[in-house]
């Protein structure tokens, strides 16, 4: 079976970590996903330190790409190189301790660009500003009605453009993020964003999109066994066991119906901000968790 953690984060290097009298600590990227990282080792020193034999092999991974653009080009080479002939993934995110992942949202990303002639604000205006046109574009896809259930989500990310505050902007752009639990939600969502798209285009306006990452969606039901297993081991450790969908690299594996489940090391908050932390007390009943995992996982232990 492979056990894999994302060691990337959406900040560079650090080195800092403070911790907290409320024995908790503190550091850009801790808890997503340096945590989950540390854990790969834990969970083999654990294994030595009993000196347990497993009736599988273990691979211990760490990948990079699961974080902003990345694409999860980790994990993807990752099920490049094993195949399906795995028991299958466990997959560890740092914050996500008593969740239990078995359904991968799908995820598509655009990178939209307009340009005009540009100009200046004054002698020049009433001539097509990118950066308006572009705030146009913004406002029209934000005003999409969105379904509760199946969870989906439209978010711009990122816009920038123009070169001064009196300049009528030749050049603007944003990254948009669509998500959905449901695959058919969402490729209904891509088809109404594309249609605006190609159409937002008029004389002296050129609107351009293209597509900048791109995230399978995939699930195992709630009575696979490796979705039982999880559920079991977190109780294991006197905790609720709380089934749920997000867009990790388990995504990958779920695509490819190979079965995978994401479990968590501790608590904490702040995630992707300055002041991400964890609480320090319970990751050891994280680490529990994910050894009794790897252990009994396969026909193993029982």
């Amino acid at each position: 079976m492979i056990v894999s953690a994302h060691l990337d984060t959406v900040f560079p290097p650090v080195s800092t970590c403070r911790l907290g009298k409320k024995r908790s600590a503190s550091s850009p990227g801790i808890g997503d996903n340096s945590i989950g990282v540390a854990a790969l080792f834990g969970i083999l020193w654990s294994l030595r330190e009993r000196d347990v034999m497993l009736t599988h092999d273990v691979w211990f991974v760490a990948n990079v790409g699961e974080e902003g653009l990345g694409d999860l080009r980790g994990m993807r080479g990752v099920v490049e190189r094993f195949g399906a002939d795995v028991i299958g993934y466990l997959v560890l995110e740092g914050l996500a301790l008593g969740h239990v992942y078995h359904k991968a949202i799908g995820v598509k990303r655009y990178r939209i660009m307009a340009k005009t002639a540009g100009g200046h604000s004054w002698s020049d205006y009433g001539q097509p500003s990118a950066v308006h046109e572009l705030a146009s574009l913004v406002t029209q896809l934000t005003a999409f009605r969105l379904p509760r259930d199946p969870r989906t989500t439209m978010n711009v990310g990122t816009i920038s453009g123009g070169t001064g505050i009196n300049v009528l902007a030749a050049e603007a752009k944003c990254e948009l993020d669509l998500r959905s639990e449901d695959p058919k939600s969402l490729t209904k969502l891509v088809h109404q964003v594309e249609d605006l798209l190609i159409n937002a285009s008029r004389e002296g306006v050129k609107i351009t999109a293209e597509v900048i990452g791109e995230r399978p969606a995939g699930e195992i039901s709630v009575n696979h066994q490796f979705v039982q297993l999880a559920v079991d081991c977190t109780h294991e450790q006197g905790l609720e066991a709380i089934l749920t969908a997000g867009s990790t690299d388990a995504n990958i594996p779920l695509s490819e119906n190979i079965p995978a489940v994401v479990m968590g090391i501790t608590t904490g908050g702040g995630a992707h901000t300055v002041n991400e932390f964890i609480d320090v007390k319970p990751i050891e009943l994280g680490m529990n968790g994910v050894v009794r995992f790897v252990e009994r996982v396969g026909g193993g232990e029982k």
